[in-house]
């Protein structure tokens, strides 16, 4: 998409500083990073969200946080990394291209992710597991 700044950094049309790439993937440094460390895993195809991966897509970008974290832990040494993926923007997703945040934590570094738990019973989760169990078999 000409208009979408991952596609251009992907393209490397714009600069970033890239931290590893492959035939799927490209991981590059966040502009508004939380901590040092902060990289950005997004997939090469414009693809907006979650949604839109295929299984062999999905594998290759979540290979690659994976081999990020491990890096960000070697090189960093954080307490603690967190992974965080948004899909539309009620969710918080800000660019409409799939990435993945892979960002060392330390205590008190300011990031919170809160939600108010609900405790549904289980007749509720179970009804829920069913309506998806249902999903999955028709897709």
């Amino acid at each position: 998409m000409s208009d979408c700044v991952f596609c251009k950094i992907v393209g490397h049309a714009i600069p970033a500083s890239i931290v590893c790439e492959d035939a799927d993937t490209l991981a590059f440094m966040d502009l508004g990073a939380v901590n040092p460390g902060h990289v950005l895993v997004a997939a090469k195809p414009h693809v907006e969200n979650i949604l839109g991966l295929d299984d062999a897509l999905a594998a290759s970008v979540f290979r690659t946080a994976a081999r990020v974290a491990r890096a960000v832990e070697r090189a960093f040494g954080p307490p603690g990394i967190s992974v965080y993926q948004a899909n539309g923007a009620p969710a918080g997703q800000t660019v409409m291209h799939f990435h993945i945040h892979v960002v060392p934590r330390w205590p008190d570094d300011g990031m919170d992710l809160v939600w108010p738990v609900k405790n549904p019973p289980r007749a509720t989760l179970e009804e829920n597991a069913a309506r998806l169990r249902a999903a999955l078999g028709s897709a």
